[in-house]
């Protein structure tokens, strides 16, 4: 066998194992996406609230194969547990004592974008609504724990915008002195 060959045969298998793994992953022909119809509208109980704006609901996530669906609430931006050198940003310890004050372990209602139903990290992107109706995303921008986000364009972007300004002005939060 030529050294053409030999070397052509651990290449396609190495294709062929990329084609299926990204298959399995759902970015490769996977059936059209099902994320809305699966999700919006469900009852979910919070296992885990992992920072201000990404929590865990007790559904299988289909796409990932996780035994649960990792959430990312749309249009909101807290500041982050993990950031440069793992230390947490001003406001993120607060932001996350809010969000698991409010849902870990309680059963929530997301509603989904029918036109942006994930992130680029595979989250599944909602509006989370709280039993007595509020939604988390707007609670966390009204506390000044969140700024809002149009990464991601949705129905209730300039709701989420209004209730920034009036945290901005209040100066509550991250829009006060940082956080000791």
């Amino acid at each position: 066998m030529s050294f053409r060959r030999r070397g052509l045969v651990p290449a396609l298998i190495l294709v062929i194992a990329l084609l299926v793994l990204l298959d399995q992953r759902g970015h490769l022909l996977a059936p059209a996406q099902d994320d809305p119809a699966r999700y919006e509208g469900r009852s979910a109980r919070v296992t885990r609230v992992i920072d201000g704006d990404t929590l865990e609901v007790d559904l299988p996530d289909r796409r990932t194969s996780r035994p649960r669906t990792r959430v990312r609430l749309i249009g909101v931006d807290c500041p982050e547990m993990n950031a440069g050198a793992g230390l947490p940003e001003p406001w993120a310890a607060e932001a996350t004592a809010f969000s698991r004050r409010l849902v870990e372990g309680a059963y929530v209602t997301l509603l989904i974008d029918p036109a942006r139903p994930r992130d680029p990290y595979d989250r599944l992107l909602a509006h989370v609504e709280l039993p007595d109706g509020a939604l988390l995303n707007r609670e966390l921008l009204a506390a000044g724990l969140a700024r809002a986000e149009d990464r991601w364009p949705h129905a209730r972007l300039r709701q989420y915008e209004q209730a920034e300004l009036i945290a901005r002005r209040a100066k509550i939060g991250v829009w006060s002195a940082p956080a000791r």
